[in-house]
Parts: C-alpha cells; structure tokens; sequence
C-alpha cells in the first residue's frame, strides 16, 4: 500500500545494517492484528516503526509517545480488520502496555495500491532509522554500522 510499507522498509535497513548489543527483537508486526498482543504484553519496551498520519507535510519524522499512541475500538466489518489500534486498546486494558512504547514513523503521501514508497518518504528513511537508532541506544541497546 505504497507508504504504509515504510516499516518493513526500516526494518530491514535495521536488520541488514545495524548490530545491537544486546539485541532487541525485531518483528515484522505486518498485519498479525491481535497476535501481536503477546509480544507487545511480553516486552519491556515497544517500538513501532510505521507511517503514521499526523496530518503533517509527507515525508515529516513523527514521534509519539506512550501517552499520544492512538489506543480505540472501532467498527469494523470484519475481525480480519483489527490494527494497531485495538491491539493497544486490549494491552491498555488488560494494564500489559510497556510504560514505555513509542512509536516513530513518517506522515505518509500516498497509500494506496503500489509495491513502492513515494520519493518524500523513501528520502526520509534515512533520518527514520537514525531517530530509531537513537530511541534504541537511549534504551541501553548499543548500536554499530555494519560496513
């Protein structure tokens, strides 16, 4: 869906490029809805890399902290449908949302049909990872290039 590819993109950037030490567990949350629950209830510390719209200029790097993270049931037409959203809502109900879960991302294009990311937000990767990298390290995970 064009943009909204943009946390598999960072993903593997961090997977193909960057040695941690210790390692966090890097999953590709993807469209696995709610069985994302227990490793977001399991962790001490969420990160989720993803477009985010903040009706912004596209291409903007966007931070949100635990408390600003949308967290809402919606109607939906079908469970197939469950996001983000509603698997936070279940953590902040169930009282398993990590104190510290952040999310960080780009404001979007375009989503819509397409295998690609616009020019804006395939620019701002670079920046997107290195305020990843920074979250990472200021959570006690070292961070070295591989080169």
């Amino acid at each position: 869906m064009g943009d909204d590819g943009l946390g598999l993109v960072a993903l593997e950037q961090l997977r193909g490029g960057w040695r941690f030490d210790p390692a966090p567990t890097l999953v590709d949350g993807g469209t696995w809805g709610m069985n994302l629950l227990h490793d977001i209830e399991d962790a001490e510390r969420v990160l989720l890399i993803d477009a985010i719209n903040a009706d912004a200029p596209p291409g903007t790097l966007i931070a949100l902290q635990r408390e600003d993270l949308p967290r809402f049931f919606a109607m939906k037409l079908s469970p197939h449908q469950i996001d983000m959203k509603e698997v936070l809502a279940v953590a902040e109900l169930r009282g398993t949302l990590p104190d510290r879960t952040v999310a960080i991302g780009l404001q979007p294009e375009r989503v819509e049909l397409s295998t690609e990311l616009s020019e804006v937000v395939r620019d701002g990767v670079p920046s997107l990872v290195a305020r990843i990298i920074r979250q990472l390290e200021e959570w006690g995970h070292r961070a070295e290039p591989l080169t």
